[in-house]
């Protein structure tokens, strides 16, 4: 294969970023040409993979669900092959597909050429005019509101922000109206989580979606009844092992296509900050080529 390499050095606080250098020379060892994709900014790395596209090229991303989720937007109905080399914190994408969870191991089985396989992914589509593809879970409720705070706070840097960010929005706490409409069947409810699954887990093995499948065409939704402070955090553990869907106050749903609004909600998906909804989220079968 002829390989664009997008690589993030940040990913993982940056710990596995010296491994660069020894992925390179893997996929190399395969017989593959790599070029590492020079792009400091999120639009400039899915530039550079919608170009390897268009010449012809395999893409493959280095770094976390973010990274993994960047090169999604360049592959994703291109029928590119498309592979994973997990170097981030939680790589929750990676880990549901199967794929080694060592960096290294990772970059070997690419490099061995195992052919690829078909991997539905979720497209969103915004009032805003917004589309985007995801992998992994979107969240449109408290988990997203954690997000946004976090990404607003300058200080401090690092796990603790986003610690700061949940004790700030559980003080905040409170459920938002929804209106949602599964394959055509709409409701309206009162929420204070609401999650989207293509596969089962988001922030380093939180299975919030348990049993999702990528490959049934499927989306699965989660959504939880307004809940106090108290009964979220301990409900949360439970989230590890997916048995928080046995609470009678969580209810689980599939369908191919989730139309999703509420008031004042930002989606994120992948960990990334989608557009606020309201949002189509739509199954598609077979969109990513993946390697291995």
């Amino acid at each position: 294969m002829d390989i664009a390499l997008l690589a993030n050095p940040t990913a993982g606080k940056g710990r596995r970023a010296a491994l660069l250098p020894e992925v390179v020379a893997r996929l190399r060892a395969g017989g593959h040409t790599v070029d590492v994709a020079a792009a400091g900014t999120r639009d400039g790395m899915i530039e550079q993979g919608r170009l390897a596209v268009a010449e012809g090229r395999a893409v493959v991303a280095m770094g976390g669900d973010g990274t993994v989720h960047l090169g999604l937007q360049a592959v994703a109905g291109t029928g590119a092959p498309f592979g994973i080399v997990p170097a981030g914190t939680g790589n929750d994408f990676a880990v549901r597909l199967g794929l080694p969870g060592d960096t290294l191991a990772a970059a070997e089985a690419i490099a061995a050429g195992p052919g690829t396989r078909a991997v539905d992914l979720a497209r969103v589509t915004g009032a805003d005019g917004t589309t985007a593809w995801f992998g992994a879970v979107m969240a449109a409720g408290f988990d997203a509101f954690v997000n946004e705070r976090a990404n607003r706070m300058r200080w401090p840097r690092g796990p603790q922000r986003y610690n700061l960010a949940i004790v700030a929005e559980l003080l905040a706490l409170r459920s938002r109206r929804y209106r949602m409409r599964l394959d055509g069947t709409e409701s309206e409810f009162d929420s204070v989580l609401v999650a989207i699954g293509n596969t089962e887990s988001y922030g380093g093995g939180f299975r919030i979606v348990p049993g999702a499948d990528p490959t049934d065409g499927l989306l699965d939704v989660v959504v939880a009844e307004p809940l106090g402070r108290g009964t979220l955090m301990r409900l949360r553990p439970k989230v590890f092992k997916g048995t928080h869907v046995l609470d009678p106050r969580v209810s689980t749903h599939r369908a191919g296509t989730v139309e999703l609004a509420a008031e004042g909600v930002t989606a994120y998906a992948d960990g990334e900050r989608i557009c606020p909804l309201p949002v189509t989220i739509t199954c598609v079968p077979g969109a990513l080529n993946l390697i291995g």
